[in-house]
């Protein structure tokens, strides 16, 4: 049997200590160099996956592209309050989506109610053998009348084109992604027809058949666009397409990247913010601005107005309503705020 140095018989697996003399072992002599320290930390812009590492990034190669940022002066001013004057442009917003970005209305129902709306669309889908019906029927003589392509296409093309959750009933419409404009435009194109500015921006609106009522109601009543937020927020959907018989077609909508601060923009040009809460202090028929311009703000269907938005508005205002109804909803609550505008501004 193995004997230790120490003249006792040795386990077997046993691990032999050091003698005297020899390197301890043990963490501390392991972790010596790690103790002693690395290199001072980078400087947040010198680090390339912190924030301001990218944006310094970002500014060396707009420096080596020869490029730089181009002011826009304002050509006017005014103290007066009602008076639209130029200030300097926000930021345009950016839609940051998939390269096809296309939506699918499906149901025959639906795709005839969209193409008697003149929804832009690029494509008709018809499945092979389909049971033909009054509805296929018109929905194939729009297509035709408006030069949309009609395709006819298996079941199972077609299932996977309007996803597993949808009922296609054999039609499926394609509508292209909607063309957003700068809040900012439409402001300036209103003012170069000398009109009155009137728009209605939500915010954190999620219910796309409110927008499409809310496009709806601004222009059968005369305003001039309609902005939403970036974030949290509905866009234009082929569901807001079809809730706004069309009227999306004649009425631009803009998409702010930042809707607080588009607002202070409005603001800073002479336009009057107003939001819509059930607890405002203002009543709508004591409304005594409606004949300036105007941004009406519509809250959210559940929270409504955000704290830094209703802390922009100039005021907040209320819908008188009797005690048994508890709220509107937003596009009802949009709609009797621009009607009742647009009376005072016919008187």
């Amino acid at each position: 049997m193995a004997k230790s140095g120490t003249g006792r018989p040795s386990r077997a697996g046993a691990v032999r200590r050091g003698t005297k003399g020899s390197k301890a072992v043990g963490s501390g002599g392991q972790g010596r160099q790690a103790l002693e320290g690395k290199k001072p930390t980078p400087k947040a812009e010198d680090r390339p996956y912190h924030p301001a590492g990218k944006a310094k990034a970002a500014r060396e190669r707009l420096a080596a592209a020869g490029g730089g940022k181009g002011g826009r002066a304002g050509a006017r001013s005014s103290n007066d309050r009602g008076q639209v004057q130029d200030a300097p442009r926000t930021a345009p917003a950016r839609r940051v989506k998939k390269a096809d970005d296309s939506e699918i209305v499906t149901g025959r129902n639906s795709v005839v109610e969209a193409l008697r709306a003149h929804i832009p669309a690029t494509a008709l889908y018809v499945a092979f053998r389909v049971e033909v019906d009054e509805r296929v029927k018109e929905a194939l003589s729009l297509a035709n009348k408006r030069g949309i392509p009609v395709m006819e296409v298996m079941r199972p093309e077609l299932d996977r084109l309007s996803g597993h959750d949808s009922v296609h009933q054999g039609l499926a419409l394609k509508v292209p992604p909607y063309e957003y404009a700068h809040p900012e435009t439409l402001l300036d194109e209103v003012l170069a027809k000398h009109k009155t500015p009137l728009f209605v921006a939500l915010d954190g609106i999620t219910d796309p058949r409110n927008l499409g009522a809310i496009i709806r109601s601004t222009a059968a009543f005369g305003g001039h666009g309609v902005i939403v937020p970036q974030r949290r927020s509905v866009g234009v959907t082929a569901s807001a397409w079809k809730t706004s018989a069309g009227a999306a077609a004649r009425t631009p909508v803009a998409m702010a990247s930042n809707l607080t601060q588009t607002l202070k923009a409005f603001k800073a040009r002479g336009v009057f913010v107003i939001g819509l809460d059930g607890d405002g202090d203002v009543s709508l028929p004591g409304l005594d601005f409606a004949d300036g311009p105007i941004v009406v703000v519509v809250g959210n269907e559940g929270k409504g107005l955000s704290r830094l938005v209703t802390e922009t508005c100039d005021a907040v205002v209320s819908i008188p309503i009797s005690s048994g109804t508890e709220s509107l909803n937003a596009g009802i609550a949009a709609s009797v705020t621009l009607y009742e505008i647009a009376r005072q501004r016919s008187l």
